[in-house]
């Protein structure tokens, strides 16, 4: 059986929570990976007790736990593109932050993990300073849905006009792309905003009403980062993306007796064509 060498396997990296009901954080995004053809690898940042019905509790990891993972991982194995999700203290931002300077990655999605579908905080207060301040300036996209992009920004959004004005707030912090999901807003239509710093596109997709919500945000950031590590340009990555969140939230599992997961396996079971 013919191996494949290092160099054709797109390989990526998330740095995120653990979710022990496997919704969301790290489960999600290594089942998106895996999905989509991308060797995926890990970095702990906090292991949480949660399921569908909420978070229990979180536990951070040191700092230092952090650092060697990320170190561990890209001193050897190399990462394509990587991820964040819930990065949880000013320190472990700055951890990353430095890692990802080290190594010198440029393909950075992140995805600014702040509340809980059942409202458990995931960041702390002082850590979005840092997350503006010292990860923006190295990444190449960020994601947040509207009440992310609100806190981040200090502003309202209520329509389409905001939402750009938000995305402009958001590159001048260094970001080069912002994609401001619009799961939150009302309607039938589930509008998506990718600017570029000069223009913007809209993505849209059928709002589906179920409950089977819970890890949407990790999984869609998840799925961007594995385009990015196969190579697409930044707009074929988020098309791809949406296009996989849209089956996984379409096709909900029915596990749990509150917010459920998406379909990890949705994508693929319907024939689509990994790009």
């Amino acid at each position: 059986m013919a191996e494949y060498l290092s160099g054709q396997v797109a390989r990526a990296l998330t740095i995120a929570g653990s979710d022990s009901g496997g919704g969301a954080g790290i489960q999600a995004d290594l089942k998106t990976f895996q999905e989509l053809g991308v060797y995926g690898m890990s970095a702990l940042t906090a292991i949480t007790a949660q399921n569908t019905l909420g978070v229990q509790g979180v536990f951070p990891l040191a700092k230092e736990a952090v650092k060697e993972q990320i170190y561990s991982v890209g001193s050897d194995i190399g990462v394509d593109a990587l991820k964040t999700g819930m990065l949880f203290s000013a320190e472990i931002i700055e951890e990353a932050a430095e890692a990802i300077a080290f190594f010198g990655w440029s393909k950075v999605v992140v995805d600014p993990v702040m509340i809980a579908k059942g409202g458990a905080s995931l960041l702390q207060v002082d850590a979005v300073r840092a997350l503006t301040r010292k990860l923006l300036p190295l990444t190449m996209i960020v994601t947040p849905n509207i009440p992310e992009a609100e806190y981040l920004t200090g502003m309202a959004i209520r329509n389409k006009t905001d939402k750009l004005e938000a995305a402009k707030k958001l590159v001048g912090f260094g970001t080069r792309y912002v994609l401001i999901k619009g799961g939150h807003e009302a309607g039938d239509e589930a509008v998506d905003l990718l600017y570029d710093g000069s223009g913007y596109i809209e993505l849209s997709g059928k709002r589906i009403d179920t409950a089977r919500t819970h890890g949407t945000g990790c999984t869609y950031s998840a799925a961007l980062t594995a385009g990015l590590a196969r190579g697409l340009d930044i707009e074929e990555a988020v098309r791809q993306a949406k296009a996989y969140i849209q089956a996984a939230i379409e096709d909900g599992i029915m596990i749990g007796s509150g917010h459920g997961p998406t379909n990890h396996w949705a994508y693929r079971k319907r024939g689509f064509v990994t790009r």
